[in-house]
């Protein structure tokens, strides 16, 4: 090993993934310093409790609440903290000073990353932040560098293990949605409050992230459509299952080609997939993330979503890496948006429906519910239908439709006197 002096790294967050990289920086220094080539110097970690329990028993010296001071003395800083503020300022100032960044923040970069990658550009510094979505998963890396002379068409993948947990709970246990979640926060999967979770905030935030690198196209979280999974009910799981079918929900990010050029589309919402889909065999609270670029063809990363030392794996991961370029020299790469692609309105997105209807049992019901598709232009290509008693059930699949498509059907479908309610609406992937 060369005689580079030792590297200066403050670590702000000792929560369960930054209690997790204090300890391996702590018990594999020789290691780490082998790998990098000069040692990497834990100098503080910064908490709002220095006297907090934690998850690791870690040296009372190192904790500090000044985390100003801790970040002007670093040559890397690592940010664990989570939410907005105060990691963006903190973050700012590390850059402004010429410090390395590496963050887990998926918040934060979904709502600031080009703030932070220009502020680093500036300064020739680096913004690593792999951990920030799919945990132990490495996707950003490969979509930034494995596949940047490749041509990224489509992202699709299941990002959020709380979610996953609970509709493979659904599936396999027989379980409602709120036993389901109940199991999920008493194995530490939910948070207390499961709304970022269930309601597909944390899903969508990684959406931006995704297609804003595979697309080399800033894309504000602001656009990126998001659906939860608290519509999901017994009822539909149970349909899914009778077709063969699996519901997840995904996070989709694609490049929609037209006659005034290409345009990027980023959604997070359940589907249906068939059980033999790649994703269908996804299980717990595991991610897996499947990209299609042209050359390459179809790739899929698998692997733990979240947990401290999953994620402590890849932001070491990025830490050795930001190291490794301290001690060879040259600038940060910066974050490439030079493709700077228009957003599609959600209502553009094409896709397959599967609709459940309740509806009044009696003649020409099914013919007037069918003129409605197709007065909006949707084609249907599967009816079935079920009576009970003085009502129907109709279930309809339709042909590919635009979402614009799909919503008049539904409010038309509303304001029908047969159609007694609309039980559920699903888009399908085959």
């Amino acid at each position: 090993m060369n005689s580079y002096r030792s590297l200066r790294i403050a670590l702000l967050g000792a929560g369960s993934v930054g209690s997790q990289v204090a300890r391996l920086l702590l018990e594999h220094a020789d290691e780490l310093a082998a790998r990098v080539g000069a040692p990497l110097e834990l100098v503080g970690i910064g908490v709002r409790d220095v006297d907090a329990q934690r998850d690791v028993d870690l040296p009372r010296e190192l904790m500090t609440s000044d985390l100003g001071t801790l970040v002007a003395s670093a040559d890397i800083v690592v940010e664990l903290l989570g939410g907005i503020e105060p990691a963006r300022t903190l973050l700012l100032d590390a850059l402004a000073s010429g410090a390395d960044v590496v963050t887990a923040n998926k918040a934060l970069v979904a709502a600031h990353g080009p703030e932070l990658f220009d502020a680093a550009e500036i300064l020739g510094a680096q913004v690593a932040y792999e951990a920030a979505v799919g945990g132990a998963i490495p996707i950003i890396r490969p979509l930034e560098q494995s596949l940047a002379g490749d041509r990224v068409t489509r992202v699709m993948g299941i990002v959020n293990g709380t979610t996953n947990f609970i509709l493979d709970r659904m599936h396999t246990e027989g379980s409602s949605l709120a036993d389901a979640l109940r199991v999920a926060t008493e194995l530490g999967y939910a948070e207390a409050d499961p709304t970022a979770d269930i309601e597909g905030f944390d899903a969508a935030s990684k959406a931006t992230i995704l297609a804003s690198l595979a697309f080399h196209t800033s894309v504000p979280g602001a656009l990126v459509h998001r659906e939860g999974i608290t519509g999901i009910t017994d009822a539909m799981v149970a349909q899914a299952e009778r077709t063969g079918r699996v519901l997840k929900l995904v996070a989709i990010c694609e490049r929609l080609p037209g006659e005034g050029g290409d345009r990027v589309s980023a959604r997070v919402h359940p589907v249906s997939l068939p059980a033999t889909h790649p994703l269908a065999a996804v299980r717990e609270a595991k991610n897996a993330i499947f990209v299609t670029a042209e050359a390459a063809g179809d790739l899929m990363f698998y692997g733990a979503g979240a947990g401290g030392p999953e994620t402590a794996s890849a932001v070491l991961g990025d830490l050795v890496s930001i190291a490794r370029r301290h001690v060879l020299g040259g600038p940060g790469a910066a974050s490439s948006t030079h493709a700077d692609l228009p957003i599609a309105p959600f209502g553009d997105v094409l896709a397959r429906h599967e609709l459940a209807l309740t509806v009044a049992d009696r003649p020409g019901v099914l013919a007037a519910v069918a003129g409605l598709f197709a007065e909006h232009g949707v084609s249907v290509e599967s009816v079935r239908q079920d009576a009970r008693e003085a009502h129907a059930s109709l279930v309809l699949g339709t042909h590919t439709a635009s979402e614009a498509r799909i919503a008049s059907v539904l409010d038309a479908l509303e304001a029908h006197t047969d159609v007694e309610r609309i039980d559920s609406v699903i888009r399908l992937i085959d």
